[in-house]
């Protein structure tokens, strides 16, 4: 029993740990008035130490559907930015209030013209990020509402309450962008639930922000990096 309990405990915190940090840092990043660049890589090298050690054993890499998963990341990705192509609505009371903040980019101007910041920025968003936050949403909190042993739930295991609990507060961390954070946090749920193998959704939010990183980095538009 004794056994099975500091099991549960090394899983829970191999899959919340990155998360933690990850947002934890953020706070911090807000609250001292230090350079993006000198906390910004310190924010990545905690993450990185993180998955690479305490993660680590409950990571998979192997992706059941990897074309599909590719497609999936691609068309999350046009969800993403259709609407602000599309209608332009961004900047409707919705998107910007107190509660949800505004749709702009929290960097300064030299940082946007800095190579190896964006470069951290880009592998953070399209490597660090999607390990994270699938552990975190899909990988534990998916399970967790439905068992708090939870690792006796399979990975995907459809319970509604679950699905969409995970899919809200998935939308709820992605501020102005909201609506498309739900949509996406259906999609990676959808996804989790038809392959029940972590690392395909890994593989499709990792492509989905490579691609919205290329898009900011080429076309300016950082508003997508809050």
């Amino acid at each position: 029993m004794l056994q099975s309990m500091d099991s549960g405990r090394r899983a829970t915190v191999a899959y919340i740990a990155p998360f933690i940090a990850f947002v934890g840092i953020m706070a911090v990043e807000r609250l001292i008035p230090l350079p993006l660049e000198w906390l910004y890589p310190v924010r990545f090298l905690i993450v990185a130490a993180l998955i690479g050690t305490v993660s680590w054993p409950y990571l998979s890499f192997r992706p059941s559907a990897p074309l599909a998963s590719i497609a999936i990341g691609v068309a999350v990705f046009v969800i993403w930015v259709a609407p602000d192509v599309l209608f332009g609505y961004r900047h409707h009371w919705l998107f910007e209030n107190s509660l949800t903040g505004s749709a702009a980019s929290s960097l300064a101007p030299h940082l946007k013209a800095n190579i190896g910041f964006l470069l951290m920025r880009a592998l953070s968003s399209a490597i660090l990020v999607p390990i994270l936050e699938e552990l975190f949403w899909r990988g534990w909190m998916m399970r967790w509402l439905i068992d708090n042993n939870f690792l006796t739930v399979p990975l995907g295991k459809y319970v509604p309450s679950a699905f969409w609990i995970v899919a809200l507060l998935f939308a709820s961390e992605h501020g102005a962008y909201w609506e498309v954070g739900l949509a996406a946090g259906i999609v990676y749920n959808w996804w989790i639930v038809r392959t029940r193998n972590l690392a395909d959704c890994i593989l499709a939010h990792a492509v989905t922000n490579a691609v919205l990183a290329g898009y900011v980095v080429v076309s300016g538009q950082w508003q997508y990096w809050l």
